[in-house]
């Protein structure tokens, strides 16, 4: 890579650190954004709009990117900076996949940045819904301020911080009223509320060591690894009972009811309570989001979980 050339009447000591520096800080927002959790919020934003052409409307794409880096750097950013001591001794932290590991400049820069990067999102929502914008945006600041604020808010307070995540539902009404699309129906919101559920604890299982190191209580380390994955493996069978039932959709079904398979082996003859390493998370994370890559294709064509049959 050829060095840097600054520009005229400027010294090319101040020029390159300049440019790193920003550099840096780009790649370090991105970071805190957790990219490796794209996925699931794609999927979330994708479900409400099952075989409706809304591919060629400027609001469809602005929601969907919002649900990618903006609302990430949101709610995951804030999480940073409460829990800052603690991912100082978490192995996933630092990484594209399971965030960033901010050091004090970077985290007293956080808030400002945050605010900058959600203002012109607040504008164009307040102009595309009218009122409801504001209800929405009070809404997720709502559940991401109880999660994360006064310390240590309901994220060490379990099971409250189980029942925080029924916050990511709003990203199925933003998407139906981004895109004019029905409402779904509650059954709809059941799922998603337990898939939020079984997908934090699963990150809870993997973070039971700095969360016990930094004396901070979660669900997980409240009932230990074996039980706690044995939970996530209920919550997976919960939900592929209720698609089938409701929805028929036996591919989906099965899916859930595989991976609560796996939990239950994971719990009794596989792991058991020694914890994963860094390998072994970002393989299963990968994993995880090559399966809702996957199935958003399926999830959009059939719409079978926007109706009750």
């Amino acid at each position: 890579m050829p060095p840097a050339v600054a520009p005229s009447g400027t010294s090319p000591l101040v020029a390159v650190p300049i440019r790193a520096n920003w550099q840096t800080s780009c790649l370090f927002l991105v970071k805190v954004a957790r990219p490796g959790f794209w996925t699931t919020s794609i999927w979330f934003y994708l479900l409400p709009l099952g075989q409706r052409q809304v591919f060629g409307a400027w609001p469809f794409w602005l929601g969907l990117f919002f649900v990618t880096f903006p609302l990430g750097l949101l709610i995951y950013g804030w999480n940073d900076l409460m829990d800052a001591e603690t991912d100082r001794h978490n192995p996933r932290k630092g990484t594209f996949l399971f965030g960033a590991r901010g050091n004090e400049a970077q985290l007293a820069a956080l808030p400002g940045r945050i605010l900058l990067v959600q203002l012109p999102f607040a504008s164009l929502f307040v102009g595309l819904l009218g009122f409801r914008a504001f209800g929405w945006w009070a809404a997720l600041i709502a559940a991401t301020a109880v999660y994360n604020w006064p310390p240590p808010g309901l994220k060490g307070r379990p099971p409250f911080d189980m029942l925080n995540q029924i916050g990511y539902l709003l990203v199925f009404v933003l998407s139906s009223w981004l895109n004019q699309a029905p409402q779904l129906p509650w059954q709809t919101f059941v799922f998603g509320a337990l898939f939020a559920m079984h997908s934090h604890l699963f990150g809870q299982i993997m973070d039971v060591e700095p969360d016990r190191q930094a004396g901070r209580r979660t669900t997980a380390t409240a009932i230990g690894i074996v039980p706690a994955k044995l939970l996530a493996a209920l919550f997976l069978l919960a939900e592929a009972a209720l698609v089938e039932l409701s929805f028929h959709d036996a591919l989906i079904a099965a899916a859930l009811a595989l991976g609560g398979g796996w939990f239950i082996l994971d719990a009794l003859v596989l792991w058991r309570d020694r914890l994963y390493r860094p390998a072994q998370m970002r393989f299963f994370l990968l994993g995880w989001n090559a399966a809702a890559v996957l199935s958003l294709a399926w999830v959009w064509a059939t719409a079978t979980l926007t109706r009750v049959t």
